[in-house]
This record gives structure tokens, sequence and C-alpha cells, in this order.
């Protein structure tokens, strides 16, 4: 019966992607709203639904680890898999407002996580906090586009044909339709796959916050993967990417800081959590920096070299859930042998990024 609901939780889930998709790309860019903010506000806040219910409900259960592991676990399959995966399919191009604006801000919300939470317990105050932080991200992401109507015509007319056609009352009412129906079927599908998932990992015997950061983690994710690799092999790359900037901005700011405001004494934060899993966090939110600014476009190597680590994170966690005797010396490997070397790869890349618009420039 587990499994059951995992299959048919996928296949629900796909569905409502592909609907999501159709439904809020055309009317959000016909009013005026680019493209990059429809997959940073719509489409990514949209698809948060199923990791906002079951955070708070972890919440309120007095669940913390659940939830925590839930936001700091979704953050890092985000960039790792969705981007690492999406951009194995197609490469995808970055937008200039992302690296300016949005990535920063994505790296200083994964570092406020960490330095509010260094005293064991994310409270209300810091979950109002976010919360206001949120609404204002919204309305400057809203307004800024909006500014922006001569490139919101040309893009709209690249994309989707004759501009100077506007939409009729009853197009607008089948978009509106299509992105209802299209995100019923993500938070069922997700639930459908969460029951079944959760359900398996329990008897397995594993933690809570070892659960959140993987099976739940993945499982609520799991909406940005469908989303934003139809919206890359659509050609829609900006939906793609902005996608899931756009989710884990979103998961700090409104998921992480509902579930500090409605929980009775906040979310605590487990000791690992602090030492390793947070700290991945930041650390893959950093990363995303130099890889989005070179040459403005997420290439398949990096796309191999994101899921290649999602992979040895997930097996690292594993290892050490289960107790296994070769835990710690994956561990050692990751991290003085394969991290320096990415590390070193990225540096080069970026050098010669620098070095090369230098030279045009002269």
């Amino acid at each position: 019966m587990s499994l059951l609901f995992l299959f048919l939780g996928l296949a629900v889930l796909t569905c409502g992607a592909e609907l999501l998709v159709r439904g809020a790309s055309r009317p959000a860019v016909g009013m005026g709203i680019t493209p990059l903010v429809v997959g940073l506000t719509v489409v990514a806040y949209g698809t948060r639904a199923p990791e906002l219910v079951v955070s708070v409900q972890s919440a309120l259960a007095g669940q913390s680890d659940l939830a925590l592991g839930n936001v700091v676990g979704s953050n890092i399959f985000n960039v790792l898999f969705i981007l690492g995966l999406s951009a194995l399919i197609v490469p995808l191009k970055v937008d200039q407002k992302l690296i300016r604006f949005d990535v920063p801000l994505m790296i200083g919300l994964s570092g406020l996580v960490l330095a509010l939470g260094w005293n064991g317990r994310l409270g209300p105050l810091e979950g109002l906090v976010f919360l206001l932080g949120l609404l204002g991200y919204t309305a400057w992401a809203i307004i800024e586009s909006r500014r922006e109507s001569a490139r919101v015509e040309r893009e709209y007319a690249q994309e989707f044909g004759n501009s100077q056609a506007k939409p009729t009352w009853s197009a607008n009412a089948l978009q509106a339709g299509l992105v209802l129906l299209g995100l019923v079927l993500l938070v069922l599908g997700a639930r459908w796959f969460l029951f079944g998932a959760v359900e398996i990992a329990r008897n397995l015997g594993v933690s809570e916050l070892v659960i959140g950061l993987t099976i739940v983690a993945a499982g609520t994710s799991l909406p940005e993967v469908a989303t934003s690799i139809v919206a890359a092999i659509r050609g829609e790359r900006d939906i793609a990417v902005g996608n899931v900037v756009g989710s884990n901005i979103f998961n700090i700011l409104g998921v992480l800081g509902l579930s500090a405001l409605t929980a009775k004494d906040g979310i605590g934060v487990a000791a690992t959590a602090l030492a390793v899993d947070i700290p991945i966090m930041v650390g893959v939110a950093i990363a995303c920096f130099p890889v989005f600014a070179t040459g403005n476009v997420i290439s398949r190597w990096n796309g191999a070299v994101f899921l290649g680590y999602y992979i040895a994170y997930t097996l690292a966690i594993v290892l050490s859930a289960l107790q296994h005797r070769s835990g710690p010396t994956f561990n050692q490997v990751m991290l003085w042998f394969v991290i320096p070397l990415t590390v070193l790869g990225i540096g080069t890349s970026w050098v010669r990024y620098l070095r090369a618009q230098k030279s045009a420039k002269s």
C-alpha cells in the first residue's frame, strides 16, 4: 500500500506541474510580470504548499527535527538535485537579476538561519521577522517586474507570439482554472507520496531529522522537480531556475517563518543540524553564485557535479543513520578530497570568465 501511494503521488505531481506551468506563464507575463518573477513567486510559492503544510503540522506536533529538516533538506535538494538534473537535460540560462539580488539574498538568508539557530532554537519572534521579510520580498519582486514593461513586451512576443493580442476573459478564466487544478494536484500528489515514503522510512527505524532531510525533503520538493524539468523542456528556462531560487527563499522566509511562529515554543535546532546540515545548506547557496555568474549558464558539467554531490550527501546521511562502519571514511574523503577539488574547479572557471570579460572590454 505504501508503494502504491508512492508511485501514484509521483504521477499526480507530474500532471499538476504541467498544468501549473501552462496556467501561470501566459497570464502573468501578459499582465507585465516577467517569466523570471513568475518562477520566483507564482510558481515557486504555489509548489511550496506541500512543504508548508508538512512543516507547520510537524511544528505544531512538537516534531521540530522533522520541520527543520524538511526546510534544510529541501533547500539542499532544490539546488543540487533539481538544478543538477534540469541542467543535464538542457543547459540553463541564468538571468542577471538572479545574480545581482536573489542569489545573494538566498545566501544571506541561509547564513541567517545558522546565526539565529546557534542558540538551539528559532522562536516566534524570528518567525515573525521571516514572514515580514517574505511580504517585502514578494512586493519588491512584483513592483520591480512591472517597471520593466518594455522588456516584458519583448519577452512575451518572443515566447508566446503576438504581444498585442489581449487575452480574453474566458482565456484568463481557463488559465486560472489550470493553475488551481495544478496546485490541487500538486498538494494531493505530494501528500500521497509523503504518506508512502514516511511509512517506509519509519519501518526502517531512522530518526525524524533523517526523515526530514531525505524522504520528506525530497517528497515535498517533487513539485519543484516536475515543474522545473517541464519548464526547462518547454524552453521556459527563467521559470526553471527562478523556481528553485524562489523556493529556497520561500522555504526560509515562509515555511520556516510560519512554523517558528505557530509552534508554541518555536522550533528546536539540533546540534547535528548546526554542525553539519545547515552549514551544508549555506555552502550550497554560496556555490550557486560562481556557477551562475560564469557565463550566466548552468552547464551540463555543472549539473553533473551538483547531482553527484546530492547523491554523495544522501549516501553520507544514510551511512550515518545506519551507523555503518564506512560512514566516517566516506565523510573524510568528501571533506578533504572531493570538495576541495570542486572548489578549485569552480574558482578556475571564475578566473577564466573574469579574464575573458576583461579582454572583451579592452
